[in-house]
């Protein structure tokens, strides 16, 4: 038939998270399965149809809830409130972010032993904590995310390969931040990488990013560019 999607409920504690997978139902088997983990405003149009691409693919795509259902920001202001309990509590992060892998490695479609996450902007950070964390998958890519690390991770074993994708004019992570990010991975003997595309701003995968004067643009070569390298790096985790 082709693409299906549905709405996947679960929970941390008392707080319903909903998530929106999406599968090519014409396929047979397991796959390997995609967390897409959403930005600052909480998961939207944008994420859904990023886990709908990963399912023509030929992956299980899974639009993760941080926040909580029906959670979402309609402004700035809106968005940061939401976020920035996860930014002050990593441990908060971590965990939603390991839940929603255990919802995806679950489902019946996917492959337990071949998981990912992609984020955007907050989801970058969020995959790359995930990552942080020793959580059980292949790898995380982060698309425009945020880099600073996390205070809780300096003695976890990270096993998963990493990918940044990352637009070098990018006010929210500046170079002096992305070579601390390098340290840090390479310190921990990650298998990591890093694309970095000049002129481009914060959120460049986005077409509804239209603030340059704030730092966030959308560039569609660079959204082009970035999905083809993301492409490439789970075709590599996933083929070993």
């Amino acid at each position: 038939m082709g693409i299906q999607t549905q709405t996947v409920e679960y929970k941390d504690g008392d707080i319903v998270l909903e998530a929106h997978m999406a599968w090519d139902d014409s396929e047979t088997g397991s796959r390997p399965g995609v967390l897409v983990s959403h930005a600052w405003a909480g998961r939207s149009e944008f994420e859904d149809r990023r886990a709908e691409r990963l399912a023509e693919l030929g992956y299980v795509g899974f639009a993760l809830d941080l926040y909580g259902k029906s959670m979402r920001g309609s402004s700035p202001e809106e968005n940061a409130a939401l976020m920035q309990p996860f930014l002050d509590d990593r441990g908060l992060l971590q965990r939603r972010m390991q839940l929603a892998l255990n919802q995806l490695s679950q489902q019946k479609a996917v492959d337990r032993s071949r998981t990912a996450a992609i984020g955007f902007c907050f989801g970058g950070l969020s995959v790359l904590d995930l990552a942080r964390s020793g959580a059980d998958l292949r790898g995380v890519v982060s698309f425009h995310g945020l880099l600073g690390a996390p205070d809780n991770t300096d003695d976890v074993s990270i096993t998963a390969k990493v990918l940044v994708l990352h637009g070098w004019r990018d006010p929210l992570a500046t170079p002096q931040q992305v070579v601390a990010f390098g340290e840090e991975m390479s310190g921990h003997g990650v298998d990591w990488q890093l694309n970095a595309y000049g002129n481009c701003m914060h959120a460049f995968t986005n077409p509804a990013a239209e603030t340059p004067e704030i730092g966030m643009q959308y560039d569609p070569v660079a959204d082009h560019r970035s999905w083809d390298a993301m492409w490439v790096f789970l075709n590599e985790v996933f083929s070993q």
